[in-house]
């Protein structure tokens, strides 16, 4: 599967809340921010109380959530008309560039 054919399936489970995109989008940013505290309180649960291991039921739970992740990025990314292959592509130029010039450390997004 391709990152656009992963898109238009999961646009097909999208449940749109409001005709606003403003409203809409900002729901689909807030499930990528609550989606991705769910990844971190799991994954402090495993180092606080487990040194880093996951039982293979919480690992399949710390996947969902990741899953879940992908699920909101993709949806908001085709509100705002954008394919998933090209925001994939164009961050791995983007990386590679970066360590092509020894700048794959460091701060800010335009090093």
């Amino acid at each position: 599967m391709t990152f656009n054919e992963y898109q238009a399936a999961a646009l097909k489970t999208a449940l749109k809340s409001y005709d606003d995109p403003i409203l809409q989008n900002s729901i689909w940013v807030m499930g990528i921010a609550g989606e991705s505290g769910e990844i971190v309180e799991k994954w402090k649960k495993s180092v606080a109380y487990r040194q880093g291991n996951f039982s293979k039921e919480e690992f399949t739970d710390f996947s969902k959530e990741l899953a879940d992740v992908i699920w909101y990025i993709a949806v908001l990314a085709d509100s705002l008309d954008l394919k998933l292959d090209d925001l994939m592509q164009a961050n791995v130029a983007k990386l590679a560039d970066r360590q092509k010039r020894g700048v794959i450390k460091g701060a800010g997004d335009n090093r």
